[in-house]
């Protein structure tokens, strides 16, 4: 007699693609993100230099910056974890992602610049490749998540408001160095 072996079924059945997460994302863009402003903040001095120059009516006042900051970073995070989440394309995601990156590192070297090293006018100079990157952040999701754009467009507002306030500080103030 024969011995009969075992029958084994085995069944292969498609994975289906697992969701970027929102979640993950969104904590580590925080922590990207609250590092970025605590040292942001320690590079922003307004000390005596800072309160010599002059600046134009119509400057929010000094207790304003960090509330517009808060805003406009917890609304980037928010984007970023919806970009992350809905732009299907990981080439494209990840170009996402380096723009995020990029705008930090672009924050922290305005503040440095206009700061650090009291030079509104290499600040300027500076906060035009900002701009560029933030424009670009919000374009970038746009196809996969009009959220995601919405989300980055407070950014951009705040940048190019900034971007005309350093144009008059350099202006009412220059020439630097």
């Amino acid at each position: 007699m024969r011995s009969r072996s075992p029958l084994t079924l085995r069944v292969d059945l498609p994975q289906e693609p697992r969701e970027p997460g929102f979640w993950w994302p969104l904590v580590l863009a925080t922590l990207f993100t609250a590092a970025i402003a605590t040292i942001g903040g320690e590079l922003t001095q307004l000390g005596d230099w800072y309160q010599a120059l002059k600046k134009p009516s119509w400057q929010p006042p000094d207790y304003a910056f960090p509330i517009v900051w808060t805003t406009v970073f917890t609304f980037s995070v928010i984007g970023m974890a919806f970009a992350w989440r809905d732009v299907a394309c990981p080439r494209r995601r990840g170009v996402i992602v380096a723009l995020f990156v990029l705008i930090g590192g672009l924050n922290m070297l305005w503040s440095f610049l206009f700061f650090n090293q009291q030079r509104p006018d290499w600040a300027l100079i500076e906060v035009g490749a900002l701009w560029l990157a933030v424009l670009l952040i919000v374009v970038a999701p746009l196809k996969d998540s009009k959220l995601a754009s919405l989300l980055f467009f407070p950014y951009l507002v705040w940048v190019t408001i900034a971007s005309y306030l350093t144009w008059t500080v350099v202006q009412l103030n220059g020439p630097f160095g």
